[in-house]
């Protein structure tokens, strides 16, 4: 049962001009042109490099070991100047709203950071449920990340299109499976290309084999199949994912304080919930800071006087333990992404969110006057 997106486009894609035997096409954000070449950087005009040297002035070449898993972004002067590190891997996690109708693996195939591998946020998760996107097993998550060719060892860059959106759903899947050394690319392939930095078009066979042998991985293992050798090991941390018990346990104990990262209208109950069969409103309890609230116009992350200023209007207070929650489980990320900024690393999401807890009959759901 593969990601239907990803399915369809691998399909389209394989029998199409995208064969193993394809080079990678670059396109640079100064000027259109193209190269048949295999995989290099073309000089950038004269002010992108002038540019480019006085950031990269500041951002000193570098494994990842040496990069602190409590600075949860980096820069894409850091990334461009570090890109070609043998233990760096980027992937490009784009994921989008069903309403918006885009697809992200043709985007990917169009646009992406040369070398980038497609990580399917809906095919890399769990088939046993009807929620959408939920938290893979172990087992499925392991087999899948081997299949992309990552390894413990590396330090993993995430980025979407947007800027910071479903990247930051990737980078605590990794957290909750034990691997510290992810990163978001703060501002995304928007802020890559706005800075002057190439993108590749059309991917490898290899990047598309590995896209495909991730999400047949996953299939295998929920199948109880044998799959391929695991180069991955994993080690859940309980600590960072809520279920709906957890969630319904806290609105008594009111242990943590719950963020929910919806709309305001949404939260409220006085907007319509974008699935059918969901109740509108929020869990009892719980506060409502938009996920969008955490990023700057140009869709990077804000700065820490900043993002404690947001948390501080709501009467949040960073000495006392958070949950966060959205519609789906993916702009929970980004909640959890800025309080890991201010310091607090063991913020738990509720997987289910919304989708789970509005579509249950049972469980209790408070709307706001208006």
């Amino acid at each position: 049962m593969a990601s239907g997106i990803l399915t369809r486009s691998l399909s389209l894609l394989k029998s199409s001009t995208f064969l193993p035997s394809t080079k990678p096409q670059f396109i640079s954000s100064k000027k259109t042109f193209y190269s048949q070449a295999a995989p290099t950087y073309f000089s950038y005009k004269l002010v992108a490099s002038l540019t480019y040297r006085m950031a990269s002035s500041r951002v000193a070449t570098f494994s990842t070991q040496s990069l602190s898993s409590n600075e949860p972004v980096v820069s894409v002067d850091w990334l461009h100047e570090n890109l070609k590190q043998p233990d760096i891997k980027v992937l490009d996690a784009s994921w989008y709203m069903p309403n918006e109708q885009r697809n992200p693996l043709q985007e990917y195939q169009v646009a992406h950071i040369p070398g980038a591998l497609f990580f399917d946020v809906d095919g890399i998760s769990d088939r046993t449920t009807n929620l959408p996107h939920m938290l893979p097993s172990e087992e499925a998550f392991a087999a899948a990340v081997s299949a992309l060719g990552i390894e413990n060892k590396d330090g993993v860059v995430v980025y979407d299109g947007k800027g910071i959106f479903s990247a930051a759903r990737v980078w605590w899947m990794f957290r909750v499976f034990g691997h510290d050394r992810v990163w978001v690319l703060d501002g995304g392939l928007p802020r890559w290309r706005a800075s002057g930095y190439d993108v590749e078009s059309s991917a490898s066979g290899d990047a598309i084999l590995k896209a495909s042998a991730a999400s047949e991985a996953i299939e295998k293992v929920y199948q109880r199949q044998a799959v391929a050798p695991i180069t991955f090991q994993t080690k859940f941390q309980p600590h960072l994912v809520w279920t709906l018990d957890q969630v319904w346990k806290n609105i008594e104990e009111t242990t943590y304080q719950h963020i929910d990262a919806r709309s305001k209208a949404r939260f409220d109950g006085v907007a319509p919930e974008p699935r059918k069969g969901i109740r509108s409103g929020h869990v009892p309890g719980s506060k409502c800071i938009p996920f969008s609230q955490m990023l700057d116009g140009s869709q990077t992350l804000l700065s820490n006087e900043e993002l404690k200023k947001k948390f501080d209007q709501e009467g949040i207070s960073l000495d006392k333990p958070i949950v966060t929650s959205c519609g789906t489980g993916v702009t929970a990320c980004i909640l959890a992404l800025g309080l890991h900024q201010l310091g607090k690393t063991d913020v738990p999401v509720y997987d289910g969110s919304w989708t789970e807890w509005g579509g249950h009959p049972d469980v209790p759901v408070s709307t706001s006057e208006a």
